[in-house]
């Protein structure tokens, strides 16, 4: 019991000292509680405090405020009176505006149709001086051509006698012949009728003969008709021709000659009054004594025999005479005597201008024009008023979409241009023009120096081998760095340069150019629009960096030749002006050299110089080497054309444009001999006839008729039906093929169908017509799901095509999205067989062939070889084995895209003699490239892009996570100025909305140009998943039909 009770009071007191802890514990933690309280208690008073404050402060703006309304009240007051008075001031000078507005139109009405004559009354003046230069030559050929035609005429006098004796003989024998039947009484039946088959034929010779009368009457004439109007043609020039006696002997000497034929023909099947009445039958038959009178006609047939003789025509009349109608005209202007052009060709510049997007190429065009007189008013892109500029989209965007040509004078010099565009999607556009341009003009920014799409256009002139002068445009920008754009084409495009320009100043205090050259400085004048320029001394700080760069300049030029770099060693100063421009001038036309100049187009400086530099340094056609092509027939013969305009015609077709009022217009280049109007040529790349209905010259969109194209010209050609570009033109007599035209690969596609059925037309019709235009516009149809497929170079592309569609055609479509256009190869070798037997009653099908495939080289596409020995398959089928291997290729076999880099050898194989047929083994050809196809380890390729992206520092890592997360691959990166230049490999399948991604991802301060670079291996996993969507997408086709 004690125990127990120790043991409870043991417990008891343990629970009293916990409950003691326990209260200890609490009133601790009560104590803190109240310190954190006691603390909130003085910060609410603090806060409170600043309330307070914060309450007066509040107060006393309230009150600084209602004084401000008070003031402002008043204010107002006096503004509504103001405003008052300034509604009245106003209407006044508004009514003043439309009174100024009507005399400005007046006035600018009045300007412009003075400056239209004047620039009329120039091309006259200056077409005068040129045509009195060419009649003068003219002269001598003409004295040529009317002795010639004197001796055509003497000819023809002769003949026309000899035909008139003729015809006379023929009278006598026909009253011989009646004076023996008025003498006989009677003849016999069989007599009557050989006589009158006698009779008849004579009479049918004399009506032969008549014909051929009128025929040389109606040549006499004309040929006396052009003898006159050669005789006229140096009279109307203004020059004195002495006509000689025997040219006025020979045109009087052709009317009596054809007065004698008009006196002595007759109507077919009529004589001559004083040959007595015509034969009729008598009723009694003649002696035979006097039977052999009747033979007398056969001894009068051999003069005619040889009069038929004289009077055949020759093959090329004859071929005149079965010529159409509309044909004759052509033939007739053929035989005409040959035109001359009215300017020389060494006076000839065939020129492009050619940059990355927005270097301002279009802005330079516009001012070139403008200077040499060609528009009375500078256009603007920003306004979308440029005339270069004039399709609806172009002046919407603000960017060039196809290449616009046109014509201008600058001293005395001609200079077709061709303005191309800049961004990548159009590329094509600049490739077909830098193909047949003698010269180019390539444009870079002062502040981006060389960019991707400068890169790109430098290498497709390089490609044609085309001389270049550099313009350093938008000095005015800030940023501009003249020196900086010099070092980044040295690097980046290896090219031998040589400044032959410093600025003055840069960015807003860009005001001239020095002329390294001449050491002279130019200053533009803003007032005239930079049409007038002060030469002046060099400013005294910029004497020391333009000796400089002359000394650099004068070096590059003279190691171009050897006696100059001796006497630039011995004393560069020596060395002349004329030496420097003779020396230069042959490097840039030989590509060894490039001039470089500097500007600002916007601000109207430096584009007179620029266009002296292009009369003086870019090549003429004469300059260039002759084009050269190969026989038409045989293609290991080569054939060179020399550019004149006496050479056999060769010109190649080079774009073809859609006019909605005009039709199919066709831009050609014509390199040697001349086009005429309602004349007939051959496409030598199709073998087809075309004829030339009629020459325009273009400017922009406007268009002017002309009646012949000389070598060197490039014209728009209307009435052509089969000519597409890269075609050649020729002569029939002299046939000739020149190089085509290669473009590149594209590499976008969307679907589109019409909304409606009557939209189905008017689509087909327009995609019919675009894809004629664009050789880079593809339109196909999807065989699994029958959608119309429309592929180009990008996204921009397609969308002003589907734009086009909708403007130009009416059409309205719906569009799917872009997609990439996969290509499917292989990474081994097969082999395989493929059969095609059917037997179903009667004659059936048999095909037997074995393939041996192989990969190909990138860019090779579809290399079908035949190596079939020993007659296996019979020579007449083998065609038809290429075309269903072809056909099976375009459709794809792994995933349903397209083939290629393929290598493919038809090996053996084995044919029926009844059962075989072209179509036995197209399908055999089908099933075994399948086969062979899916044997070689098949992949599937995707367009890879060059990506050039240009972004401040701070959000370089930013856009470099972003490519690296679209599977792409950095290349390389450097800095230029605040910005960082990131250049990278991505597959376009990641890469759709990157401009938008990218501006988003730099607070729209970075920007990017993308091009095509080459197409690689898709990965398993994305090939896989691409592969599965495609037959899901054919799968869900096959249900909804």
């Amino acid at each position: 019991m004690f125990s127990e009770r120790i043991a409870e009071s043991v417990v008891e007191r343990r629970k009293r000292k916990q409950a003691e802890e326990a209260r200890a514990s609490e009133i601790a933690s009560r104590e803190q509680k109240i310190a954190r309280l006691t603390e909130q208690c003085n910060s609410l008073k603090e806060e409170n405090q600043k309330i307070q404050y914060e309450h007066l402060s509040l107060q006393k703006e309230l009150e600084s405020a209602r004084e401000q309304v008070r003031t402002l009240q008043e204010e107002v007051e006096r503004r509504h009176e103001w405003v008052k008075k300034s509604e009245e001031l106003l209407q006044r000078n508004k009514e003043q505006k439309v009174e100024f507005e009507k005399r400005l139109k007046e006035k600018d009405r009045e300007l412009q149709e003075a400056f239209t004559k004047n620039v009329d009354l120039s091309r006259e003046i200056r077409d005068s001086a040129e045509r009195y230069k060419l009649l003068e030559k003219e002269c001598k050929i003409k004295d040529e051509e009317i002795q010639v035609l004197k001796a055509q005429i003497d000819k023809y006098i002769a003949e026309v006698q000899a035909r008139v004796k003729e015809i006379r003989l023929l009278n006598d024998t026909i009253a011989a012949y009646k004076r023996v039947q008025e003498e006989n009484e009677w003849v016999s039946k069989r007599d009557f009728n050989r006589l009158n088959e006698e009779y008849g034929q004579l009479e049918r010779e004399l009506e032969e003969k008549e014909s051929y009368l009128e025929k040389a009457k109606d040549e006499i004439a004309a040929l006396h008709q052009e003898l006159v109007r050669l005789k006229a043609t140096p009279a109307a020039a203004g020059s004195v021709t002495t006509e000689t006696a025997e040219t006025v002997t020979a045109g009087e000497a052709a009317e009596p000659a054809a007065e004698a034929a008009s006196s002595t023909a007759q109507p077919a099947g009529v004589l001559p009054a004083a040959e007595g009445p015509s034969v009729e039958p008598p009723a009694a038959e003649p002696s035979q004594a006097e039977q052999p009178v009747a033979e007398e006609p056969q001894a009068a047939e051999a003069p005619h025999a040889e009069v038929a003789a004289v009077a055949e025509p020759s093959g090329e009349a004859v071929a005149a005479e079965d010529a159409p109608v509309e044909e004759e005209a052509a033939v007739a202007k053929e035989a005409g005597p040959r035109p001359t052009p009215r300017i020389s060709l060494e006076r000839v510049r065939n020129i492009g201008i050619m940059a990355h997007i927005d270097a301002g190429k279009t802005t330079l065009s516009e001012r070139i024009l403008f200077y040499t007189g060609k528009s009375h008013k500078i256009g603007e892109v920003h306004d979308g008023k440029a005339q270069m500029d004039w399709m609806k989209q172009e002046q919407e965007r603000g960017i060039t979409i196809t290449a616009a040509a046109t014509t201008c004078f600058w001293k005395d010099t001609r200079i077709n241009l061709i303005d191309t565009p800049g961004h990548v999607d159009f590329t094509a556009e600049v490739e077909r023009s830098l193909r047949v341009l003698d010269g180019a003009v390539a444009v870079f920014c002062a502040v981006g120096g060389v960019e991707p799409q400068s890169e790109t256009v430098w290498r497709q002139s390089d490609k044609y081998g085309v001389p270049k002068i550099a313009f350093v445009n938008k000095m005015d920008r800030t940023g501009a760095d003249f020196y900086a754009v010099l070092k980044d084409i040295e690097e980046k495009l290896e090219a031998h340069i040589a400044p032959i320009e410093i600025p003055i100043g840069a960015e807003d205090q860009f005001r001239g150019v020095v002329d390294l050259i001449e050491m002279k400085a130019y200053f533009y004048q803003d007032e005239t629009q930079g049409k007038e320029y002060r030469i002046e001394d060099i400013p005294a700080d910029l004497v020391e960096t333009a000796s400089k760069y002359r000394l650099v300049m004068i070096e590059r030029v003279a190691a171009l030749d050897d006696a100059l770099m001796k006497k630039y060693l011995e004393a560069p100063d020596s060395i002349t002006t004329e030496e420097i421009v003779s020396t230069l001038r042959k490097g840039t036309v030989t590509n060894k050299i490039i001039p470089v100049l500097c500007g600002a187009a916007f601000k109207n400086k430096g584009v007179q110089n620029l266009l002296d530099a292009v009369v003086r340094y870019l090549p003429s056609p004469l300059d260039l080497p002759p084009v050269k092509g190969h026989d038409f027939k045989d293609p290991t013969v080569e054939v060179v054309r020399k550019p004149d305009s006496n050479e056999p015609l060769a010109a190649l077709a080079f774009k073809v444009q859609a006019d909605p009022h005009m039709g199919k217009l066709v831009y050609v280049r014509v390199y040697s001999g001349i086009l005429s109007t309602g004349t007939y040529i051959l496409n030598a790349t199709k073998n087809k006839r075309e004829r030339i209905g009629r020459l325009v010259q273009m400017h922009a969109n406007q268009r002017e008729n002309i009646d012949y194209a000389f070598a060197g010209d490039i014209v728009a050609v209307v009435g052509m039906s089969h000519t597409i570009t890269g075609d050649t033109l020729t002569d029939y007599e002299n046939p000739v093929l020149l190089e085509s035209i290669e473009f590149p690969v594209p590499v976008v596609s969307l679907s589109i169908a019409p909304k409606s059925r009557s939209d189905q037309e008017k689509l087909g019709k327009g995609l019919a017509k675009l894809t004629e235009e664009d050789p880079t516009f593809l339109v196909q149809t999807d065989e699994e799901t029958k959608e119309t497929i429309l592929t180009g170079m990008g996204e921009l592309h397609l969308e002003i095509i589907v734009d086009r569609l909708k403007v130009e055609f009416g059409v309205e479509a719906i569009v799917g999205k872009p997609k990439v256009a996969y290509r499917e190869t292989i990474t081994a070798g097969a082999s395989a067989e493929g059969k095609y037997i059917k037997q179903s009653g009667g004659r059936g099908q048999y095909g037997h062939v074995v393939f041996d495939i192989a990969p190909a080289e990138s860019g090779k596409g579809i290399e079908f070889v035949d190596k079939i020995k020993g007659g296996a398959i019979p020579r007449s089928f083998i065609p038809a084995v290429e075309k269903g291997v072809k056909e099976a290729a375009q459709k794809g076999i792994y995933a349903g895209y397209p083939v290629v880099d393929v290598h493919i050898e038809l090996v053996d194989g084995s044919f029926h003699e009844v059962d075989s047929s072209e179509l036995s083994f197209k399908m055999a050809g089908i099933i075994g490239f399948k086969e062979a196809f899916m044997k070689a380890k098949p992949i599937l390729l995707e367009p890879y892009m060059n990506l050039e992206a240009s972004t401040p520092e701070e959000y370089a890592n930013s856009i470099i996570g972003y490519i690296c997360s679209c599977r792409g691959k950095i290349l390389n990166m450097e800095t230029k100025g605040k910005q960082k230049i990131i250049s990278a490999e991505v597959p376009l399948a990641e890469m759709f909305g990157y401009a938008t991604n990218l501006r988003s991802l730099s607070s729209g301060r970075a920007n990017a140009s993308m091009e095509f670079s080459k197409y690689l291996q898709v990965p398993n996993e994305i090939a896989q998943k691409v592969i599965a969507e495609r037959k899901e997408k054919q799968a869900q086709e096959g249900r909804s039909a």
